[in-house]
């Protein structure tokens, strides 16, 4: 592979510009318009550490609106850029968390940790994310263990329908949880619709550390994907280590979609959207793709998340069912053409 076939450094710049400026307008759009300039300087004093004038500003842009605009940032880049790589290690188009039911193994896990009362003394969120992580993990490997006792190829089809299959398991699941939840009930419903109200730092440092970790190791086997793409014997003679490349994909992509799950709860088809639209512009080079859909899944998640608390001001939907809307008609137009040209959209 050619060294100009990777992502250039003015490639970064202009995601980060395209992030940030999206990101200043989610925060200055909502039931109360603000000001961009009085905005940017209110953020700017205060993370220069100098004193900010208390008031309506202050209140509304440090406490409420900017910890949700960065969670749906971080969340938008973090999912699509899973759904990026599960799409590519898989060679699937309809690969994501969401259609392969790992989102919804996280939510199970995150919902049984409230249900139990699991708890880790001084991290409040710990536990809840652990379990979100795990579940997802296995979630992944149990949908691909029965896909390939099925059917050796791994064919899009199987995997689809034992994702949706272990989906509907765990949806049942989730609700026998809400039946006997009790108080918890307001809790657990979260997790089933997704949403980023009332998220605040702590949230976007667990989002932050589990993107550039994780993120960065998703990012950096776009040249391992490419092999992929012509087939797994083919990959193997070029010297990728297939299985090695595909537990650290699989590890990567399950821990920051059970981290996702864990602060905004089940956030749907955001990882089947992305990719397929910025794969339309990239072209298939993981490379150049991963990173292009990083940048685009943040913005795409923060209009998402502007559209659903704005639309029908002042009732707020929830973010889930806003992208669940978009992706099914994306979904259905995915598979339709896929399907009718005989060959992978991958």
């Amino acid at each position: 592979m050619k060294k100009q076939d990777g992502f250039p450094w003015y490639g970064w710049i202009a995601g980060l510009a395209a992030v940030l400026l999206t990101m200043l307008l989610c925060v200055c759009s909502g039931s109360a318009q603000l000001a961009a300039g009085e905005t940017l300087s209110v953020i700017a004093r205060a993370i220069g550490g100098l004193p900010v004038e208390d008031g309506l500003y202050k209140s509304i842009i440090l406490s409420i609106r900017l910890p949700r605009v960065l969670s749906a940032a971080l969340s938008g880049a973090a999912l699509a850029l899973c759904g990026g790589a599960m799409q590519g290690l898989l060679r699937n188009p309809l690969a994501d968390g969401s259609t392969l039911g790992v989102s919804s193994g996280g939510a199970l896990g995150a919902a049984l940790a409230i249900v139990l009362g699991i708890s880790i003394p001084g991290l409040p969120l710990a536990a809840s994310t652990g379990m979100a992580m795990l579940f997802s993990f296995g979630s992944l490997v149990m949908i691909l263990s029965l896909a390939y006792a099925m059917d050796r190829s791994l064919a899009t089809s199987t995997i689809i329908l034992i994702g949706v299959i272990f989906s509907m398991l765990a949806s049942s699941l989730l609700s026998l949880l809400i039946t006997f939840s009790g108080e918890k009930l307001r809790s657990i419903t979260f997790w089933t619709m997704g949403s980023l109200s009332g998220r605040n730092y702590t949230h976007v440092l667990i989002l932050l550390g589990g993107l550039a970790v994780f993120g960065t190791v998703l990012v950096s086997q776009g040249r391992e994907m490419n092999a992929f793409a012509v087939g797994e014997e083919n990959a193997r003679h070029v010297g990728v280590p297939v299985r090695r490349v595909k537990l650290r994909v699989m590890i990567a992509a399950s821990a920051l979609i059970g981290m996702c799950v864990s602060v905004g709860g089940s956030i749907g088809f955001v990882g089947l959207i992305v990719p397929h639209m910025v794969r339309l512009v990239t072209g298939p080079n993981h490379r150049r793709m991963l990173p292009v859909t990083m940048f685009a899944g943040a913005v795409f998640l923060m209009l998402t998340d502007l559209l659903a608390r704005t639309v029908l001001s002042p009732i707020e939907l929830p973010i889930g069912v806003v992208t669940s809307m978009i992706g099914a008609v994306v979904f259905v137009s995915i598979f339709y053409h896929s399907r009718k040209g005989g060959k992978s959209a991958c």
